[in-house]
């Protein structure tokens, strides 16, 4: 009798242990999901391209960013180095993701036409306000963005066009790099993405990316992209460097 006693002592305690490791490690991941995370980074580019768009020769590109849940704050812009007179940037984006979905707003700010930021009154401003929704399967992911007020461009009729672009990508590894094929396109016509007088492919991409080890602790990933817009017939090269701490 006291030998079961004993037996049924050393499981009890054992069942607290597991439930107890069971709790700690439930804690410690409901922790690592409630972790505020910061972005800090800076790319250094030899030509700003976008969607099929040359915006600039070389430039620096700074972020900063705050995430929470799924949901994120981001800001980004874009200023000439090599031509100070080319078009500068200030975005902000928020947006949510849960698993490979993802949804968020974007406010584009140029200084061209007008120079102040604070400037929203309708043919004057320089914000453009852009809606984006999109989903990453993992071996492609489809991400559909959507400009919805500001500085938009104007379709065949001169009426708001709500410029729309649609962007399929696709990761896979090769030659000891991270590589990422692209294609895009504009799906109806608007003056916002190059004169797109309807339907057009704007964008055909292959970028691939390999960390630059500096020392033990600190690596720089460089990249390297080959980009065309076959409506423009223009093609594109460009390398850069990621700064981040």
């Amino acid at each position: 009798m006291k030998d079961l006693r004993r037996l049924a002592d050393k499981l009890n305690i054992r069942m607290v242990g597991a439930m107890a490791l069971g709790l700690t490690a439930f804690a410690t991941a409901a922790n690592a999901q409630d972790k505020v995370e910061t972005t800090i980074a800076a790319d250094v580019v030899s030509q700003y391209y976008w969607r099929g768009q040359e915006l600039g020769a070389i430039s620096l590109q700074p972020t900063l960013g705050i995430g929470y849940k799924g949901f994120s704050l981001t800001a980004w812009g874009s200023v000439g180095i090599s031509e100070p007179s080319d078009t500068k940037e200030f975005d902000l984006t928020a947006a949510y993701s849960t698993g490979g979905f993802h949804i968020g707003v974007t406010d584009y700010w140029f200084n061209s036409p007008n120079e102040r930021y604070f400037a929203y009154a309708a043919h004057e401003t320089s914000h453009v306000f852009e809606a984006n929704v999109g989903y990453d399967f993992g071996p492609v992911a489809f991400n559909w963005y959507t400009n919805f007020a500001g500085n938009d461009g104007v379709n065949n009729d001169g009426d708001r066009a709500y410029s729309s672009y649609v962007e399929a990508s696709a990761p896979f590894k090769l030659g000891g790099c991270d590589w990422q094929a692209s294609i895009g396109a504009v799906p109806y016509a608007t003056s916002f993405y190059g004169d797109a007088h309807g339907f057009a492919v704007t964008h055909v991409g292959l970028k691939a990316t390999k960390d630059l080890k500096i020392t033990d602790a600190f690596s720089v990933p460089v990249f390297a992209q080959v980009a065309a817009n076959p409506s423009t017939e223009k093609a594109y090269l460009v390398v850069g460097f990621t700064l981040q701490p």
